[in-house]
């Protein structure tokens, strides 16, 4: 089974540049799922960064909105895995749901999660998720909001369950909160 670290933080607490130098440190293959999907040109000019900070690394870039486990079969032979971010995820599976004219449930994103851990058994190296912690703010004051930090908290739990190592940043500092690196 691979080894799971599991990075957390507020927006723009450094996780994604502390994933990406764990991953570098890694020696071997690496893959870099992306989940975000260019929604407008301010999107498209952040992806365009972060391709180009894993330029020089020869990563493999899987673009996945969707099908995390998939992608993570996919680049399984890959010393490390890098899985950038839970909480876009969370949002294209709602996104995409609203339009066919259904919810997703907890129920749903517990069995995605359920996938995704089972995926990780079948990869020798380590997998690196990245995620938002959306839940230390006020409650949300719609239903709509209310069901993404509900949704993205309970993705969090069960991948921060079944990882080796948690690490929570704050302010570009990372703090280990569960096992060590």
């Amino acid at each position: 089974m691979a080894k799971i670290i599991f990075i957390t933080g507020g927006s723009r607490s450094g996780k994604s540049v502390h994933a990406l130098n764990i991953a570098n440190s890694i020696a071997g293959t690496r893959a870099y799922i992306a989940t975000c999907p260019a929604v407008d040109e301010e999107m498209e000019e952040r992806i365009r960064k972060h391709r180009e900070a894993r330029q020089s690394s020869a990563w493999q870039t899987i673009e996945e909105a969707f099908d995390i486990a998939g992608a993570l079969r996919e680049a399984a032979n890959c010393r490390v895995i890098l899985v950038d971010c839970l909480t876009l995820w969370i949002n294209n599976l709602m996104y995409y749901a609203e339009e066919r004219g259904r919810d997703v449930t907890e129920d749903d994103v517990v069995e995605y999660c359920e996938e995704i851990v089972e995926a990780c058994k079948d990869i020798v190296g380590t997998v690196i998720f990245v995620t938002n912690e959306v839940g230390m703010g006020i409650v949300p004051d719609n239903l709509l909001s209310r069901s993404y930090r509900d949704l993205a908290g309970r993705c969090n739990q069960i991948v921060a369950d079944a990882a080796d190592c948690v690490i929570f940043m704050v302010s570009g500092i990372p703090v280990c909160i569960k096992g060590t690196l």
